[in-house]
């Protein structure tokens, strides 16, 4: 509370004052102005807002991915042929992953490294992550078979 007993707003009132008689005689024109253009400003944002009644709800569109009259039989053949197209897009991938590291180390011989054994190594970060991963895809699956069989508190 110190810093506002040292605040004496009378030394900007005065300068306020001073710095607009000495302006000029067309200081009233400029002030004028400035105050019509804030209240022209404000006004116009004031006025084209919708001050009155609640504020419109959104509009919300539902889409439905499948019929809801489908039988599930209609359901399985859809997950299946899902299941097909799937299958054959991770086969493409992995195709082209073959080819593009079948060309790579071409290059690599070509540019005189030791590709196998580069290989050899990828192979074994690979193989790490893939376990770990593993292992904590388990841990997530016993612990929520551990849910699933505890008992419920009433």
């Amino acid at each position: 509370m110190s810093f506002l007993r040292n605040v004496n707003p009378t030394g900007a009132v005065t300068e306020f004052a001073s710095v607009f008689r000495d302006a000029g005689p067309a200081r009233w024109g400029y002030a004028a102005l400035a105050a019509l253009c804030t209240v022209g400003i404000f006004g116009t944002l004031t006025l084209t807002q919708n001050w009155i009644g609640e504020r419109r709800l959104p509009e919300i569109t539902y889409i439905n991915s499948w019929p809801a009259d489908r039988t599930e039989a209609e359901t399985k053949a859809f997950i299946a042929a899902n299941q097909k197209k799937k299958e054959a897009r991770e086969k493409a991938q992995a195709d082209a992953d073959a080819e593009a590291q079948r060309l790579w180390m071409v290059v690599g011989r070509a540019s005189g490294m030791d590709v196998d054994a580069i290989k050899k190594k990828a192979d074994a970060e690979k193989a790490a992550a893939k376990a770990k991963q593993d292992a904590a895809d388990r841990a997530a699956a016993s612990l929520a078979a551990a849910k699933a069989q505890a008992p419920v508190a009433h």
